[in-house]
């Protein structure tokens, strides 16, 4: 689903609170209801919403009783900072995903078939550890960047609010590049790209070649 659509979703307090209780078990249009203090047609409205976006499904029981249920597993990130803003929805990865391709994370969390309730007991443990300290290192990594993008804007002599900047320096930092290049990999508009190249000309930042924008060489 896309982020910002899920970003409106779960802008209703009560439908988080809907999530908040299925995701601890299932449940029937009149417990929702007396959990949320709201009536029923309320709580049908919200559920109707929240499945037509995938996120809840129900099944019948024996007693031909409605239960509701989450769906799947998703992940939404949101992340505001001086130099921009974005959102992203995320489904797990497949089960056969081989983690050990991610060359920064170093995991050693593993079961099989053959294990006893223990056994899944202590798995759930180091996964809902490693999660926290996953958790640790996205805060820990978006200060970093926003520390790195602060020195970059003083270095080419912008304030704290021109991450542009930066993504134009990273674009030319590998391979020369024309400013319709440039404009594609940040999605400006070409004039504006012109405009800050030129500047960045003048403080010695950049030059532009046969070949295209590039990084000037460090003396």
């Amino acid at each position: 689903m896309d982020s910002a659509a899920l970003l409106d979703l779960l802008g209703n307090e009560n439908r988080r609170r809907i999530l908040r209780l299925l995701a601890r078990k299932p449940c029937y249009v009149t417990e929702i209801s007396e959990y949320l203090g709201v009536s029923p047609k309320a709580v049908i409205e919200h559920l109707r919403k929240l499945e037509d976006a995938g996120l809840i499904e129900s099944r019948v029981d024996d007693q031909r009783r409605k239960y509701f249920h989450i769906a799947r597993n998703v992940r939404l990130e949101v992340n505001v900072s001086p130099y921009g803003f974005a959102s992203k929805s995320a489904y797990p990865a497949n089960s056969s995903f081989d983690i050990t391709t991610c060359r920064h994370l170093s995991l050693d969390v593993s079961w099989d078939e053959d294990d006893d309730l223990d056994d899944l007991l202590r798995a759930l443990e180091d996964l809902e550890r490693l999660e926290n300290e996953l958790s640790l290192a996205q805060r820990w990594v978006q200060g970093r960047l926003c520390d790195v993008l602060d020195r970059i804007s003083d270095t080419v002599g912008a304030g704290p609010e021109s991450r542009i900047y930066a993504d134009v320096l990273a674009s030319v930092r590998s391979d020369p590049k024309s400013i319709g290049e440039l404009s594609n990999d940040v999605e400006a508009p070409r004039e504006v790209v012109a405009e800050l190249l030129e500047r960045m000309a003048d403080e010695g930042i950049v030059r532009r070649t046969e070949r295209g924008w590039e990084l000037t060489a460090p003396a």
